[in-house]
């Protein structure tokens, strides 16, 4: 039985537009990948309802589980929750049990905060849409069918994964061995390289080019981290002795896991 299979929306215009740097991506690949349900594919699209209406509909169709991060707090641009409803040909309704936490909420701070119709906003979701609770905030993100939103501040999203995590199921975890060699290109390596995939086809093999400019032993320049990932750990401990050996052919001193700090 195969791993199920993810897709991640970031969605906002200020994302695209450089204002604001993501930072859930690799927080949520690397817990995806714990769990065993691979990330395959990742969009940044704008906050335009044609857009992420189509997108959502494409995406949920080819994948086990969407996630979505970004678009549903209170301001006009907000317009991920509305527009997953439209995605479903659903109403978009105030959920009554978050509106009521969120107004317990608001009343209890001091001072009290207003609870108006721009803060009701994260309180309405798609009719049919199971909350997603969290320690951080009130305000709920949601699961519709396989598409699960998200907040896109880091820690109110992460705070929802967490959440979320038990619900999902897991298929076998995703493990990865990484071979650092300094001095090493990675035009010195493709062919080698290339074979030692051939022979591991079931895994994922990539390499990543890397400069120090104070490196170990008064080492300045470059390298190459290889990193070998998949679900069979055996056979990812195979490839990386083969990475290993691979440089050792070439003269290279491989160095297992990160490199020494400089």
């Amino acid at each position: 039985m195969s791993n199920p299979t993810a897709c991640l929306l970031i969605i906002g215009n200020e994302v695209l537009s450089g204002r604001t740097r993501d930072a859930n991506l690799q927080f949520l690949a690397t817990r995806l990948g714990e769990m065993g349900i691979p990330l395959r594919e990742v969009r940044v699209i704008p906050d335009v309802p044609g857009t992420i209406i189509a997108t959502v509909n494409e995406v949920r169709a080819k994948f086990d589980h969407v996630f979505t991060t970004g678009g549903i707090g209170p301001t006009h641009d907000d317009i991920t929750s509305e527009c997953v409803a439209a995605a479903f040909g659903v109403p978009w309704v105030v959920h009554e049990e978050s509106r009521a936490l969120m107004a317990e909420d608001y009343a209890r701070r001091d001072p009290p905060v207003e609870f108006n119709a721009a803060r009701l906003r994260m309180a309405t979701l798609p009719l049919g849409a199971t909350p997603i609770r969290c320690a951080m905030v009130t305000a709920p993100g949601f699961t519709m069918g396989n598409v699960h939103v998200m907040a896109g501040v880091p820690r109110i999203m992460q705070s929802m994964f967490e959440a979320l995590a038990p619900s999902l199921g897991r298929g076998v975890p995703v493990v990865s061995r990484a071979v650092h060699a300094l001095g090493v290109y990675e035009g010195n390596i493709a062919e080698p390289l290339g074979a030692v995939q051939a022979r591991f086809p079931g895994l994922d093999i990539g390499s990543y080019p890397f400069y120090r400019a104070h490196g170990p032993q008064g080492f300045s320049g470059g390298g190459v981290a290889l990193v070998a990932k998949g679900t069979d750990a055996a056979e990812v401990e195979a490839a990386a002795a083969a990475i290993t050996q691979m440089l050792r052919d070439l003269g290279a001193a491989p160095i297992q896991g990160e490199p020494p700090p400089v």
